[in-house]
This record gives structure tokens, C-alpha cells and sequence, in this order.
């Protein structure tokens, strides 16, 4: 089993805006991060998590038109507001992508983006809406879910299980309790949020995500969601054995 990148930026991306790139060097290609999001697979299965809106240009560099399902962490816009890019994922497959959510947030998907699950002036429904669980099992692959803090809301922790490996995801959230680092423990590969190295109110800092790498010890853990100041080459050089800066297009196999 094996996860693919496709993005591993904060909301606004790496560079920001106005070519504004903080203390991250222009000249590092790894240094150019899009919205997150991240695909994991098996031998025959495929889950998008999360629909950037950067969605098109990392399906295409990661050159995938199919997926079984897609999972949504949660309803902020960097995670969610490529959803439109599953229109050509529903023409090149024929049939309505698979989505899953927790309740709070596929009732905000539903209703915000009807026209993708309902449909609308002729135009079909590309996705077709699923309660997401505590465990779903989506091909030969199983999710475990557990929900995060993120400020006033929650958003989904994954655990991916395949015959041969296991992968988690845990992006957008402000704490981990003894039940997320039971959750959380003992993984092949954890791609997990690490914003920057200030506190922040809704996000875990540097420090916070290695602790808690420590006490779940997974095999390798990659860094992911993080902001202009969080340096590739500075974080190769400075980060414990086993842990890496996540990059664009980065494959991590379980």
C-alpha cells in the first residue's frame, strides 16, 4: 500500500500570494507547496482524501483519472473547495464518485455544493454522498475514524489498513488524546500536520506533532500542512531519524 502527496501546504499555499515565500528557499523545488490533500492505494484500490482547490493540477502531476472513493476530512475551503474537479472523474469512470464525510460535514458539502450530489439543470450528480463511519471499507482497504479538535469543530483522523501495510492521516487539528495516539500508534507510515514551529490556536506546532510522533512511533512519519516558514532543507538537516518534510508529489509506501 502507498500514499501519494498531492499537496502539502497550509490555505494559502507556499509561495503565498504576492511571491511572498518567508524563510522557505525559492530555489528548493520541495518548497512549492499546494492545498493538502493525499491519495493512498493498494494493488486495486484507490481514496482520494480531501478536494483541494488545487484538485486538477495534482491529480494531473500524479497522472490519476479513477478513484473508488473520496473522504473528507472535513468543510474548510483548502480541503474542500476543488470538488468541481470530480465532474471529470465521474466522465472518465461513468458512474458518481463515492464521498464520505462525518455528518457536521457532509451536511455542510450537501448543502453548499447540492449541485454535486443532487445534480442541477440537467446536469448530473458527479458524487454520490455516504455517512462516514467509524470504520468503512472501501475495496480491499479499511478506514478507522477518529475525530480531532480543530478549533470549533472537529475533522477526521484516518487510519488506512491494507493486507500489507498501514497508513494514517492527520491533518487540522489543535490536540491529540490518549484515545488519537491509541489510534494512531504503531503505523507503517503517519502523514501528520505540522503547520510551523510558533503555537497556533487550531493547528498542531512543530513541537506538538513530534511528541506525539514519539509516543505513537509509527515506522516513518511525513510532515505535512505547513506554512512559509518551514524550510525543507532546514527540516532535512534538524528533524529526528525516521522523520521528513513531506513535498508535492512525494510517494510514501507503507
Amino acid at each position: 500500500m502507498k500514499a501519494t502527496v498531492l499537496g502539502c501546504g497550509t490555505s494559502s499555499g507556499v509561495p503565498r500570494i504576492g511571491n511572498d515565500w518567508g524563510d522557505c528557499d525559492p530555489n528548493e523545488p520541495r518548497n512549492t507547496r499546494s492545498r493538502p490533500s493525499i491519495v493512498v492505494e493498494s494493488a486495486t484500490t484507490r481514496i482520494l482524501v480531501d478536494t483541494s482547490p488545487d484538485l486538477r493540477g495534482q491529480l494531473l502531476a500524479a497522472r490519476i483519472d479513477r478513484v473508488d472513493a473520496v473522504i473528507w476530512t472535513h468543510d474548510h475551503a483548502d480541503h474542500c473547495h476543488g470538488i468541481d474537479d470530480l465532474r471529470q472523474l465521474y466522465h472518465v469512470s461513468g458512474t458518481p464518485v463515492q464521498g464520505f464525510a462525518r455528518r457536521a460535514t457532509l451536511d455542510s458539502l450537501t448543502r453548499r455544493f447540492a449541485y454535486v450530489f443532487a445534480g442541477n439543470a440537467g446536469y448530473p450528480a458527479t458524487c454520490e454522498p455516504h455517512l462516514l463511519e467509524d470504520v468503512v471499507r472501501v475495496g480491499d482497504i479499511d478506514v478507522g475514524v477518529i475525530d480531532l479538535p480543530h478549533g470549533p469543530i472537529t475533522t477526521a483522523g484516518l487510519r488506512f489498513v491494507g493486507e500489507d501495510g498501514t497508513i494514517g492521516y492527520a491533518t487540522d487539528f489543535s490536540a491529540l488524546d490518549d484515545d488519537a495516539i491509541a489510534f494512531f500508534s504503531g503505523l507503517d507510515a503517519w502523514i501528520v500536520d505540522a503547520l510551523r514551529e510558533r503555537e497556533h490556536p487550531t493547528h498542531p506546532h512543530l513541537a506538538l506533532t513530534l511528541a506525539a510522533i514519539e509516543r505513537c512511533q509509527p515506522k516513518q512519519a511525513i510532515l505535512t500542512h505547513m506554512d512559509q516558514s518551514m524550510d525543507y532543507a532546514r527540516l532535512i538537516d534538524t528533524l529526528p531519524g525516521g522523520i521528513v518534510p513531506g513535498h508535492d508529489g512525494l510517494v510514501v509506501t507503507a
